[in-house]
């Protein structure tokens, strides 16, 4: 909570992305819990909860002793066949292996289909149960960052594919106008019920770009997504919490426009497309860095040794004030346990400020 304040506290904090089943079986298995009676279940936070994996997730954040949660609020999945599911809205999703929805089919086509979506009403306390049981477990030593996905994330979702709303921009402005309103209201609701389960940080996700460039011009950022953001901002810092904007990509076009918005912090500076130390440099002292430690290449496949010099390098050049350390994403399925338990034990020994 310091390096989201842009200060500098006692040594470089911790935080990562770890929900999907594998990667938390893996690494609890590594720091010794035997985790062979632990049932399988969705536990992205997407369906319904899965305690005895929850405990997993606990168990690995104060074995490593990383300083926050993170973790997502239902969304109500249901399956209805083989390796699909689908929504309380209506979207239908393709389950990857690891359960993760990439959604096939929308439940919003047109804005007649809008009128009878009331998703203000759709966020249950009963979705934030994994938010309170992390924060019951673990207390107040730790930063619990609640995952949210953003306007835009939650637009493209109800019109069944990205594809789908950023022909939208085009074809049917007022479509996509109408989607905003409907999604903004939903994700202040989960704020709101965020804040009374025990979260410290709003984790708002949802690329906006790709590694070449935004998926938008800045102009069409500015028009349809940056005005629903910066409402969410300003509801986070009402009910007192921080927010934090995550997108994977190169979103240096439209950067200044997070600063401005107000976000406390950024996630996760992807290595392949931004150079940490100048996102450092020009966000300083206007929002805290969070990532860059590569979990496409270097995470799955890199020694040891090369995960250690990259966690010091990285360390060296931009810790201090305003920094958090974490992955360039998160720890999914094809990341090498033992590589993360040697990213976080080189930052726990050579983390700390003088």
């Amino acid at each position: 909570m310091t390096a989201l304040e842009g200060e500098e506290p006692d040594r470089v904090p911790i935080f990562e992305v770890i929900r999907d089943e594998p990667s938390i079986r893996k690494l609890a298995s590594l720091l010794g819990r035997n985790v062979r009676e632990v049932e399988m279940g969705v536990t992205s936070g997407l369906g319904e909860v899965n305690y005895d994996v929850l405990d997993l997730y606990c168990f690995l954040v104060e074995k490593l002793g990383i300083d926050a949660t993170a973790w997502s609020f239902s969304i109500g999945l249901t399956s209805v066949e083989n390796g699909f599911a689908e929504d309380e809205f209506g979207t239908r999703y393709r389950l990857s292996e690891h359960g993760e929805p990439m959604p096939v089919d929308s439940a919003v086509d047109n804005i007649s289909d809008l009128n009878d979506l009331d998703m203000e009403d759709s966020v249950d306390r009963a979705d934030f149960d994994a938010l309170r049981y992390i924060v019951g477990n673990l207390g107040d030593d730790k930063a619990h960052f609640m995952i949210v996905s953003d306007p835009f994330k939650v637009s493209w979702r109800l019109r069944g594919g990205m594809q789908n709303l950023l022909g939208d921009y085009i074809k049917n402005p007022e479509l996509v106008e109408r989607l905003a309103e409907k999604s903004v209201r939903f994700c202040k609701e989960a704020i709101e019920e965020s804040r009374r389960s025990g979260a410290d940080v709003i984790h708002l996700v949802g690329d906006l770009a790709s590694e070449k460039t935004t998926f938008f011009s800045p102009e069409q950022y500015r028009q349809n997504v940056k005005p629903y953001e910066k409402e969410l901002v300003r509801k986070a810092h009402m009910e007192g919490l921080k927010i934090v904007k995550h997108s994977d990509g190169n979103v240096w076009p439209i950067l200044d426009d997070f600063a401005e918005i107000g976000f406390d912090g950024f996630h996760p500076v992807q290595p392949q497309c931004m150079d940490i130390n100048e996102v450092k440099e020009h966000l300083s002292g206007e929002m805290c860095v969070i990532g860059n430690i590569n979990c496409r290449n270097l995470l799955p496949f890199g020694s040891e040794d090369e995960v250690e010099e990259k966690v010091k390098e990285t360390i060296n050049k931009v810790g201090g004030e305003g920094y958090i350390l974490s992955s360039s994403n998160s720890i999914h399925p094809d990341v090498k346990p033992e590589n993360y338990n040697k990213m976080v034990e080189t930052a726990k020994k050579i983390g700390k400020y003088e």
